[in-house]
């Protein structure tokens, strides 16, 4: 059984082939893929700036309609709608069985050293899926970034009645700032030089929206989030927080970032700096709050493309043309050859 697969054969080029279907093991099941979001992430993999190796079918946010299931699985059947969690533990190492499986020594990940979700079918273990029941597909795909945003909440410990200060309005800094809201803060603000995000921004629940830095109150936020991965946004965020308070940084910078950071400032503010990496067993979270309708996500996609509109919407995405928030890719519209 083939398909057609989006392939990144090395930095930069990526192309639609027809690939072999994996087999289906005893704990696997093959998966109808549906919708798949264009990460960050897969820009950087595309860009040769993340790990894995070359070729790679990209894709970690996805869902879809499982077709067959292995002879041990026991949790779901043919014709389950689900989304899937691409980070896949050894369960048996050191960071396993301290329940840090986002950091296991033996890890693999769907989409990144994995074949994952830009194609028509993707082959997943059981343990990385994940039941949507009634949700849409659309926001089926959002279970993982969703999962890593609760995840970076989680580890910034956000309060009731917080002031809070989020660097990025994409869609995972309005993902931030809904889950953040869930926290019972008093105010959220939030930045970025696209006018139409930070509308979006307004409408989605921020009480203050800035085009720029300069308009912000320094030690003033008792957190503050950077969305953005920007390296100058991530050093500025210290100008920012109240003394005691707390920076989560939260984007990904770039593979060779650098900071340069005031260190007596961090020492005389008594500062919390953290960073968040992908996510720990908050997967059911995020499809509890999707299902109840906690968090609403249709009004981050932008853009709905093809497996051969790829490397258009990483560009989009690149230079933020097109009024590019989420691009998601629908597999089933792979051109037939």
């Amino acid at each position: 059984m083939n398909m057609k697969a989006l392939v990144i054969e090395k930095p930069g080029i990526a192309r639609v082939q027809t690939v072999p279907v994996a087999p289906v093991g005893d704990r696997d099941v093959r998966i109808k893929v549906k919708v798949s979001g264009i990460c960050g992430t897969d820009v950087h993999i595309f860009r040769g700036e993340y790990l894995g190796a070359y070729p790679v079918i990209p894709g970690h946010e996805f869902s879809g309609v499982i077709e067959e299931a292995g002879g041990k699985v026991t949790r779901f059947k043919a014709g389950d709608h689900v989304a899937i969690e691409p980070n896949i533990s050894c369960d048996n190492c050191h960071a396993c069985l301290n329940n840090r499986q986002n950091f296991c020594e033996h890890w693999n990940g769907i989409g990144v050293t994995l074949p994952g979700g830009m194609a028509e079918y993707a082959v997943v273990p059981e343990k990385a899926v994940f039941g949507i029941h009634t949700l849409s597909f659309l926001s089926g795909a959002f279970v993982e970034p969703l999962a890593c945003v609760i995840h970076g909440v989680e580890r910034a410990r956000i309060r009731p009645a917080d002031k809070v200060l989020i660097l990025g309005a994409g869609p995972i800094g309005i993902l931030l700032s809904k889950t953040v809201q869930l926290q019972g803060v008093s105010e959220i603000t939030q930045v970025d030089r696209n006018q139409s995000r930070l509308e979006l921004a307004k409408q989605s629940g921020a009480v203050k929206v800035c085009a720029s830095l300069e308009e912000l109150d320094r030690d003033a936020f008792d957190v503050v989030v950077d969305a953005s991965g920007s390296t100058f946004l991530m050093e500025r965020a210290l100008d920012f927080v109240r003394k005691g308070g707390t920076v989560l940084w939260f984007g990904v910078p770039p593979r060779d970032g650098k900071l340069q950071l005031p260190a007596f400032t961090i020492f005389e503010k008594g500062l919390s700096l953290l960073s968040s990496y992908t996510s720990v067993r908050n997967s059911i979270q995020a499809v509890r709050l999707l299902e109840k309708g906690k968090i609403d996500v249709t009004p981050l996609i932008s853009h709905q493309l093809s497996l051969e509109e790829f490397t258009k919407g990483v560009e989009t995405i690149e230079k933020g043309i097109e009024g590019v928030l989420k691009a998601v890719i629908l597999p089933e519209s792979a051109k037939k050859s």
